[in-house]
């Protein structure tokens, strides 16, 4: 719902009728003004949208031009925004139930009972917490092992991160249990489940476009931007083409606006990701929390240009499409069987990168799925007879209004790469996670014998390495006898 790139076209947002106004503003118009006082009006909000995407834009380009660190905090803050609205909102929800309730108990009673804003932000944090240290914990890892005094701290955090990370969660519920009173029930159950339903369905689902950042750049920026490309294609088609509405949640919506979205995201997506795989800043994989540092890795072949001809370039895609082509063209329907002259067709070839194939299937699904996010938030708003989510953005409204769309893109964008795309490297992050899972001894163990291989490849001193065995063995021995006299 990352973002700050998807607020900057809102003015081209497919929501928007050719009066500049959604759906939903439609809904709720004030009261009729004069022709000049509309014009007026309309004029200054130009002004104020204008000016609020220009600096969004920037805004945005700088961040990404800092790097993968401060983009990880602009959707921190992006995902504060959103459940700050969405916090407002349930308030609202359960304003019928709070008279009721401070009528039974009075309002002492009303506020011993609710479940305030600091218990709310306290599940907020604890989701953070579990979410995002999940998906830096390699990158963590190297910055807290460069220092013992950083990983004498932090390194039990590592270890036991979501057993800690229950363990807070379950001191918050033990907490909600306690504060229940009767005859308000409806009330704070109320309050605990929709704080739980927006975490579950904005911030969980909007925090994989973290995971994307560190993965390279290119996974994020480029799903963020087929979203926001299907918006502006579907809209310019609508207003040209269209006449056939396409759902009654968005009566301005077409089929028209919808196809030529999908026509224009698909087609823009192939020269997008060739564009994009050229840069290593946005196709290396960040494996630490540095700002500022510049990337050097080895292309992965994902990004390398690659000839194809007809017949191979099913293999590019994921599975099963090669496997249902295969099938196809086995059962004589090839187009080897069809003619001899489109037999020839077939071996004509072609240079692309694989990164591109990627990217049409991310492109089909920003255009055919992606929009129903759109849909959801529309619904959602109607229900509530609200204009907006809050008006956290000059000019565009709230935060959440933005970003519905790319909630259910961050989702399938990180699945997508960790299924098809992802393969098994080793990384630096990666061993010395995997090393903090071992006892002490196997880590002293371990240690031993990376030293001596080190040796072997005259890295290290062998005067150096005799030293450091001489001490594990003793630390070791040390360790040995103190859990024997434990076990006595």
């Amino acid at each position: 719902m990352p973002q700050q790139a998807a607020i900057a076209v809102h003015a081209y947002d497919s929501d928007a009728n050719l009066d500049g106004r959604t759906d939903d503003e439609q809904e709720h118009q004030e009261p009729p003004q004069s022709k000049s006082q509309s014009r007026t009006s309309k004029i200054r909000s130009f002004r104020i949208r204008t000016v609020s995407t220009f600096v969004l834009i920037g805004s945005f380009l700088g961040f990404i031009w800092s790097g993968h660190v401060p983009l990880m905090l602009m959707i921190f803050c992006i995902q504060f925004a959103m459940v700050r609205e969405l916090f407002r909102l349930a308030q609202k929800a359960q304003q019928e139930y709070a008279i009721e309730a401070e009528q039974r108990q009075g309002r002492r009673g009303l506020r011993k009972a609710k479940l305030g804003s600091s218990q709310q932000w306290y599940f907020f944090g604890v989701a953070a917490f579990w979410m995002y240290l999940r998906f830096v914990k390699n990158q963590l890892v190297v910055e807290i092992t460069s220092s013992a005094k950083l990983a004498h701290l932090f390194g039990w955090v590592m270890r036991r991160h979501s057993l800690l990370a229950y363990s807070l969660y379950t001191a918050g519920f033990v907490t909600f249990v306690l504060r229940l009173q009767k005859r308000m029930y409806m009330y704070q159950f109320g309050q605990y489940a929709w704080t739980h339903m927006i975490l579950l369905v904005v911030f969980i689902p909007s925090s994989f476009f973290v995971s994307n950042i560190f993965d390279g750049l290119m996974w994020f920026l480029l799903p963020c931007s087929l979203v926001i490309i299907n918006d502006i294609g579907a809209y310019l088609f609508g207003i040209c083409f269209g006449h056939r509405k396409l759902i009654q949640l968005s009566p301005k919506k077409t089929w028209e606006g919808f196809i030529g979205g999908c026509i224009t995201t698909v087609v823009a997506s192939w020269y997008l990701a060739g564009f994009m795989s050229r840069f290593k800043w946005m196709t290396c994989p960040r494996t630490d929390l540095s700002v500022y540092s510049w990337l050097d890795c080895e292309p992965d072949d994902l990004y390398k240009q690659t000839r194809y001809s007809l017949y191979e370039i099913e293999d590019a895609f994921p599975q099963p499409i090669p496997d249902y082509l295969d099938y196809w063209r086995q059962n004589g329907l090839g187009m080897q069987h069809i003619s001899p002259w489109l037999t020839s067709i077939g071996q004509f070839s072609f240079t692309a990168r694989p990164m591109q194939f990627h990217a049409v299937v991310l492109a089909a699904f920003a255009s055919i799925i992606a929009p129903f996010g759109g849909f959801f938030a529309s619904g959602f708003k109607r229900g509530f007879k609200i204009k907006d989510f809050g008006d956290s953005i000059p000019g565009h409204g709230g935060m959440t209004d933005r970003m519905d769309c790319q909630i259910v893109m961050a989702t399938f964008s990180y699945l997508y790469f960790n299924n098809y795309v992802a393969r098994e490297t080793l990384a630096v992050g990666g061993v010395l996670t995997s090393m903090l899972q071992l006892r002490p001894d196997e880590q002293l163990e371990l240690f031993s014998k990376l030293a001596n291989i080190l040796a072997g490849d005259e890295l290290l001193p062998e005067e150096f390495v005799h030293d450091i065995t001489e001490t594990i063995k003793a630390r070791a021995d040390a360790l040995s006898s103190r859990s024997c006299n434990a076990s006595l």
